[in-house]
């Protein structure tokens, strides 16, 4: 019966795991992604425990020599995973014990699993925001880019889903910056919390031995220190603001899919994409359908639930460590591969969506979409704008009445509105003159544009 029992653990048990019991509390067959980071940790905490004299040199060389020979076997899948020892960690314990002998037992002196998991994670989370950020900067970059490029490209601005004011389709794009780079900003404060180690808290309480936290921090290049033991161990706010800040990337990128998804289509020919990043379909010939946003806009689903999953977890724990947190892991690492594949494939795209400029000016033209700077040039001509709004409104009703657009009115049929409306008004209600009269920060003048290009480069370097 002893020989049955898991050897990491089993002194105090008397009975062996049942069977469906060992597979359901297993977490290895997906925390195996932490085990680079798992050596990583354990090379740290035993230089650190030799330091302060709780282990030998000889002990320690041992140590390190099976880390490195277990680090080698998993990076070229020659290691053997066992769902008998549970984890990562008894994974990586027992087959160097195997390796060394009694020194590998003397490894986990000073910690538990409960600070080593949570150590593991931010040392994992640590490395994928910093992957994650180079993919959003690639994608602001992509946009600043093609925002250069279309500065210049009139297109309706929307509001309902209705035409509402002619704007530029780079302006458009630099909204879409503004988002994504608020986004990064939430990546790069949030490190801070990600980079804080609590190894050394061990199970809850801390250790009796004379560790030097200090060092192991230095030794993995955290920033902070957990200051309480019991929050150190169960603490996994910061995975869950990942999640959120993931939550908030993927909305921002699933807004973007749906407007390529719309102005891609045959009722708008805004744009096209590249056949690279759409497929066909097999019984109509003729579909060129945008899967690479509508697969983003699907997967932002997965993402938020990823969020919903873990504050969930976390709302009903005491403290301190409980065997619910085993279920952090599935969706902070989904949430991790997705958000990366989705910036990757966006930040790819980005750089090849075409525009059909005729499209977007002659969908400007439609709606009535300088009505507006109509009004504001009464206002300026000393119409109280509420005077001035009823005016245009009846200009708009006539012009739907005779099919005719405002800039398409002659001046005689303008002044029948008001005696205030000279020669000049074709310069303010043509598409141009509004887009270029907003000549203001944050406006929609070329002008602007490049101002605002210009900041964003700066920013994000």
């Amino acid at each position: 019966m002893k020989s049955e029992k898991n050897h990491l653990w089993g002194g105090r048990f008397n009975q062996p795991t049942d069977e469906f019991v060992k597979i359901f509390g297993a977490s290895v067959t997906f925390d195996k992604v932490l085990a680079i980071y798992d050596i990583e940790g354990s090379i740290a905490h035993a230089t650190m425990l030799c330091e302060v004299n709780v282990l030998t040199s000889t002990e320690l060389k041992k140590i390190l020599e099976g880390l490195d020979k277990v680090k080698d076997e998993i990076v070229n899948d020659q290691f053997n995973w066992s769902v008998e020892l549970e984890d990562v960690h008894m994974n990586i314990e027992s087959r160097l014990t195997e390796i060394c002998g009694d020194s590998g037992k003397k490894l986990h002196t000073g910690r538990s699993r409960n600070d080593q998991v949570a150590t593991d994670i931010r040392l994992y989370l640590r490395d994928q925001v910093r992957l994650i950020t180079k993919e959003l900067e690639r994608l602001l970059n992509a946009l600043l880019d093609l925002a250069e490029q279309e500065k210049d490209t009139i297109m309706p601005g929307f509001t309902h889903l209705q035409a509402a004011q002619p704007i530029s389709f780079g302006h458009h794009l630099l909204a879409y910056f503004e988002m994504l780079k608020r986004d990064r900003e939430r990546l790069q404060e949030s490190f801070k919390r990600i980079n804080t180690m609590p190894l050394g808290s061990a199970a809850l309480a801390g250790t009796s031995y004379p560790i030097n936290r200090e060092r192991t921090a230095e030794l993995l290049g955290f920033e902070r220190i957990s200051l309480n033991s019991i929050d150190a161990v169960s603490d996994r706010d910061f995975a869950i603001e990942f999640a959120s800040n993931a939550s908030l990337i993927m909305m921002h990128l699933s807004r973007f899919s749906e407007e390529l998804i719309l102005w891609s289509s045959a009722q708008f020919e805004f744009i096209s994409l590249p056949d690279s990043f759409c497929t066909g379909s097999s019984i109509m010939p003729q579909k060129k359908n945008p899967d690479v946003p509508e697969l983003v806009r699907g997967k932002t689903g997965r993402v938020t639930g990823n969020l919903i999953s873990l504050l969930t977890i976390m709302k009903g724990q005491p403290l301190a460590y409980n065997k619910d947190n085993q279920e952090d892991k599935e969706p902070l690492f989904d949430s991790v591969e997705t958000i990366y594949s989705c910036l990757r494939v966006f930040a790819d795209m980005a750089p090849t969506i075409k525009t059909n400029k005729e499209n977007m000016y002659q969908s400007a033209l439609k709606g009535y979409t300088t009505a507006t700077d109509l009004a504001d040039y009464l206002v300026k001509k000393g119409l109280a704008f509420r005077d001035a709004h009823d005016v245009v409104g009846k200009a708009v009703s006539y012009g739907i009445k005779e099919g005719k657009d405002l800039s398409e009115f002659s001046i005689n049929e303008l002044k029948n509105f008001n005696s205030l409306i000279e020669e000049d008004i074709f310069d303010v209600i043509s598409l141009e003159g509004s887009v270029n009269s907003r000549n203001h920060l944050g406006g929609t003048s070329p002008n602007q544009i490049s101002i605002a290009i210009k900041a964003g480069r700066k920013s994000i370097k």
